[in-house]
C-alpha cells in the first residue's frame, strides 16, 4: 500500500472523529501523540458502523448486509484497499498486532441493535455490554501494551459502567429514537415500572428506587475497576483516571436528581473536580 494512500486513509478518519462529539474527546490530548491518530481510525470504524445500525433509511436487512460487509473487510484486508476507514484500520491491526476479533464482537453489538429492543434481565444487559463497550477497553490496552489478563478484566469492568451510564443518560432518547429499552424487565416488573413511564418521563417513586437500583450497581463494577487507573502509569494512567472519575461524576449527579429522565451534564467546576480527582488515585470516586 503506497504510503500517500495510507497518510489520505488516517486523514479521512481523523475528519470523521472531528465531526461527532462524545461524553470524552477522541483521542485526548493526554494520550502520548502516537497513539491518538490509531484511535481515531478505531472510533471511525466504529462510528460508522453504528451508524448502519441507527442512521438512514435502511431496512433491517439492509442494516444487516452493511454490517456484514463491514465483517468481511475487518475478516478479509485485502479485500478493503478501496475504503480508506479500512486501509487505516488494516495498518492499525498491524501495527500494534490488534485482535480482528474485538472488531466483530462490535459489530456483533450493532447487529444487536438492529434487532433486540428489549433485555428480559440484567445478565442480557451485561451480555450487549460485553460486545459494545468491553472491545474498546481492550483494544486500548493492546495499544497502550498492557493487555495482561488482570487489566483486561479491569477494563470491562470500567467500559461496562460506562455503557450503562449512558444507558441512563439517555432512557427517553433511546425509547423515543430507536424503541429501545436498556434496563432488564424483570426487575422494572419487580419495581413496580413499566413502558409507561419511560415512554411519558414518569419520575414517581417507584422509577427512582427502580433506578437507584441501577446506579449503585453502576457504581460498584465502576469501583471494581478503579484499580486500573494506578496500574496504567503516566499520561495513559491519568486519561484512565480522568475517565473513571468522569464517571462517578456523572453517577452522583444521576443518584442526586429525582427526575431520572433529565440528563446530567457535566460543567467547568465538575470537570476543575474530575482533574483534581484524577491527581489524587484516591478520591476517583468523589
Amino acid at each position: 500500500m503506497a504510503s500517500s494512500n495510507i497518510t489520505q486513509a488516517y486523514t479521512h478518519c481523523q475528519n470523521i472523529a472531528a465531526r461527532h462529539y462524545e461524553n470524552f474527546p477522541v483521542a485526548s490530548w493526554l494520550l502520548p501523540k502516537h497513539l491518538r491518530q490509531p484511535i481515531t481510525v478505531i472510533y471511525s470504524f466504529a462510528r460508522t458502523a453504528d451508524d448502519f445500525a441507527d442512521e438512514g433509511n435502511y431496512s433491517p436487512l439492509e442494516r444487516h448486509q452493511l454490517l456484514d460487509d463491514y465483517t468481511h473487510k475487518v475478516e478479509n484486508p485485502d479485500s478493503s484497499t478501496d475504503d480508506p476507514i479500512f486501509v487505516a484500520l488494516t495498518d492499525v491491526i498491524h501495527k500494534f498486532k490488534l485482535p480482528t476479533e474485538l472488531f466483530t464482537d462490535l459489530i456483533s453489538a450493532f447487529k444487536m441493535d438492529i434487532d433486540n429492543k428489549r433485555y428480559a434481565n440484567f445478565d442480557e444487559v451485561l451480555n450487549y455490554c460485553h460486545f459494545s463497550a468491553n472491545p474498546v477497553g481492550r483494544l486500548l490496552l493492546y495499544l497502550y501494551n498492557a493487555a495482561t489478563p488482570e487489566n483486561l478484566e479491569y477494563s470491562d469492568a470500567i467500559c461496562t459502567a460506562l455503557q450503562l451510564i449512558n444507558f441512563y443518560q439517555d432512557l427517553s432518547q433511546d425509547y423515543q429514537e430507536n424503541n429501545r429499552i436498556y434496563l432488564p424487565t424483570n426487575e422494572m416488573d419487580n419495581a413496580g415500572v413499566s413502558e409507561f413511564h419511560i415512554a411519558n418521563r414518569i419520575s414517581d417513586q417507584n422509577m427512582q428506587q427502580f433506578m437507584q437500583k441501577q446506579y449503585q450497581r453502576c457504581r460498584e463494577l465502576l469501583e471494581t475497576g478503579l484499580p486500573l487507573g494506578t496500574i496504567l502509569k503516566g499520561r495513559i494512567g491519568f486519561e484512565m483516571r480522568m475517565i473513571i472519575a468522569g464517571g462517578f461524576r456523572i453517577l452522583n449527579k444521576l443518584e442526586n436528581n429525582p427526575n431520572v429522565f433529565s440528563r446530567p451534564r457535566l460543567n467547568k467546576q465538575d470537570m476543575l473536580v474530575i482533574f483534581f480527582n484524577s491527581m489524587h488515585k484516591k478520591t476517583l470516586n468523589i
